[in-house]
């Protein structure tokens, strides 16, 4: 029995495909996810990240099936799911007229029952994830006052006050400047060590690779999966990419740097 089947997973994909407008963006795609862990998938552009990130939440048509906890998703009823697996989706339209407590409010939907006002621990709840992204202060401006990058952060917070078991994040950096997106990778650990799953989507790969593994996807289909520590993670992150990036260490932290081309010395004069 391996490492992986003593683990609990948070995710199973089973050969997914899906398609958008006609055109077919994944083949075949099977991976595991272990629970308590941070997982983010990279790749270059067009590789199907996000169209993989949506089938895993549920918000997209597809061949295959998914598992959630080890129960099959497409067995679970809406609120279950809605209660164990949270989404921080790109762009995520919102209602501007709401202020940011309401926004995050949203998150506690699913504990409510119908028409039912918040309880003391939503709003206990409320409260602990906008301290924790930072946007407490601005808890009674309307979304559409704020900022992206102040938005973002209410988004985030939303997502957190759901309470999941599960965390899926598309782009979660976006509008965040460097300080606040340290912010976020200290966040992360601290769910992660708090016994959460989180899997993310990301552009920025130093930021990456500080997750405890990497699923790595090209022309729709996984090309790599492994710990962000090891060699052959490093190697298949530089070849997707066409070896135009390199993995270094740095103080003890994984960079992925620009690979440029040595340039002919110049000439003195």
């Amino acid at each position: 029995m391996t490492s992986l089947q003593l683990e609990s997973l948070a995710l199973e994909a089973r050969n997914i495909s899906a398609s958008l407008g006609g055109a077919q963006v994944l083949h075949g795609l099977s991976a595991k996810l272990t629970s308590g862990r941070w997982t983010s998938i990279v790749g270059p552009n067009g590789a199907g990240k996000s169209t993989f990130l949506k089938v895993l939440a549920g918000l997209l048509a597809h061949s295959g099936e998914i598992y959630l906890l080890g129960q099959a998703m497409a067995g679970l009823r809406a609120k279950d799911k809605a209660r164990q697996l949270s989404w921080l989706g790109q762009n995520e339209a919102s209602a501007d007229d709401l202020n940011a407590y309401d926004v995050v409010m949203l998150g506690r939907l699913p504990h409510q029952s119908w028409l039912a006002a918040p309880s003391a621990q939503d709003h206990e709840q409320v409260e602990k994830s906008l301290r924790a992204t930072q946007a407490w202060d601005w808890r009674g401006r309307a979304l559409s006052q704020l900022s992206g990058g102040e938005r973002q952060r209410v988004l985030l917070a939303r997502a957190l006050a759901v309470d999941a078991q599960v965390l899926l994040m598309d782009e979660p950096l976006a509008n965040l400047d460097p300080p606040h997106q340290t912010d976020w990778l200290l966040l992360v650990r601290e769910l992660v060590a708090s016994g959460k799953t989180v899997v993310s989507v990301l552009h920025e790969i130093s930021m990456a690779l500080h997750a405890d593994d990497l699923l790595i996807m090209a022309g729709g289909k996984i090309v790599h999966q492994g710990k962000c520590a090891e060699a052959k993670t490093h190697a298949a992150l530089e070849q997707v990419f066409d070896h135009r990036i390199a993995v270094h260490q740095l103080a003890g932290q994984w960079l992925a740097l620009p690979n440029l081309p040595k340039l002919a010395k110049s000439p003195t004069f």
